[in-house]
């Protein structure tokens, strides 16, 4: 296991609780078991008091952990007989965006994510998960293909921000994203999004236009990285731990604002630490949602995602009122 810096003190137990297994095991005479076994439980206590209230900074080190789940971990750990479908028809196929039909419990289903890599090879020919304009022009044609066949589409959330380098703005990257969001509120099929990792602006918010929306515990949603507000409006991106703390980006946060349906809670210490469980965890909330959006038509569907997203951010004359009869200095203006 890796350790994130305010793990270290949990890495210092486990790791003599592996230690004294480490000697049973070459001397099978020794008797370890007790001692062990209350370190195991001292390791416990302690990984749960870690993550009781989490800051929002501490939130955004686990949604990056090196070890965290990634969009292939979870196909490989939920679907059966995925058929991965490549390329955007136009220009290449960008490895950053992986899907293709799969089943869920034998069902067919369209299921399309961010896919970071997990070691250093990997990462780079995935772009650290960020997707140039034909990853998000893929994830066009593969939803427009489940829509014709009428499967439901699943996608999986895991992005820093889509790639801003210079090929991809030449190919055009915003439009790239604006015409996902526009496929995704004329789908007729049901559109469940997780966030599983990083939720990063509209890299993020082109895969995320669903009819239901869930977050992970410690996975965060925000329309830019605490690195990038602390450098443009602090002019020093180490304060990235302040700027994480005014950008709302926790599950919490978003729920709260309606930017999300569901909070799926991770196994303790977070879902690297049981890939299964939280796996488990997901299937039944797609289970759930399937059975929930099955009974609606079409047309139903599309209108609801249309008005959901619609309604999110819309200040109100009130609330306007309000704000401007609380400001001494523009009433006597």
């Amino acid at each position: 296991t890796q350790y994130l810096d305010f793990e270290k003190p949990l890495a210092e137990i486990e790791g003599k609780a592996e230690e004294l297994r480490a000697m049973a095991r070459e001397n099978p005479e020794m008797d370890v078991a007790k001692e062990a076994s209350a370190l195991d439980k001292k390791a416990a206590d302690l990984l749960t008091s870690l993550y009781v209230g989490l800051t929002p900074w501490r939130k955004c080190q686990v949604a990056r952990h090196p070890q965290r789940p990634h969009c292939k971990d979870y196909i490989d750990a939920l679907f059966t007989e995925y058929t991965p479908l490549a390329g955007d028809r136009n220009f290449a196929d960008d490895h950053a965006v992986m899907g293709g039909i799969a089943r869920l419990n034998g069902m067919p289903v369209m299921v399309i994510g961010h896919e970071k890599g997990d070691d250093t090879k990997s990462r780079i020919a995935r772009n650290f998960g960020m997707a140039r304009p034909e990853g998000y022009r893929k994830a066009i044609r593969l939803m427009e293909l489940a829509n014709r066949f009428g499967l439901p589409v699943i996608t999986l959330v895991d992005t820093p921000g889509a790639y801003p380098g210079k090929g991809a703005e030449e190919r055009g990257q915003s439009e790239a994203i604006a015409k996902n969001i526009m496929v995704m509120a004329r789908l007729k099929v049901p559109i469940i999004t997780f966030v599983v990792g990083e939720g990063g602006s509209g890299g993020a918010l082109a895969l995320a236009v669903a009819n239901k929306v869930h977050m992970l515990a410690y996975s965060i949603y925000s329309v830019i990285s605490p690195e990038g507000c602390a450098s443009i409006l602090m002019k020093d991106g180490s304060k990235a731990n302040i700027a994480a703390d005014s950008l709302k980006l926790t599950a919490a946060y978003s729920k709260k604002l309606g930017v999300i349906d569901d909070i799926i809670e991770e196994p303790k210490g977070g879902a690297h630490r049981s890939i299964d469980t939280c796996a488990d965890i997901i299937k039944g909330v797609i289970l759930r949602d399937l059975k929930e959006l099955g009974k609606i038509s079409g047309d139903e569907l599309r209108e609801a995602r249309y008005q959901k997203f619609l309604a999110m951010g819309i200040v109100t004359e009130g609330v306007a009122k309000s704000a401007a009869s609380n400001n001494p200095a523009k009433n006597k203006k």
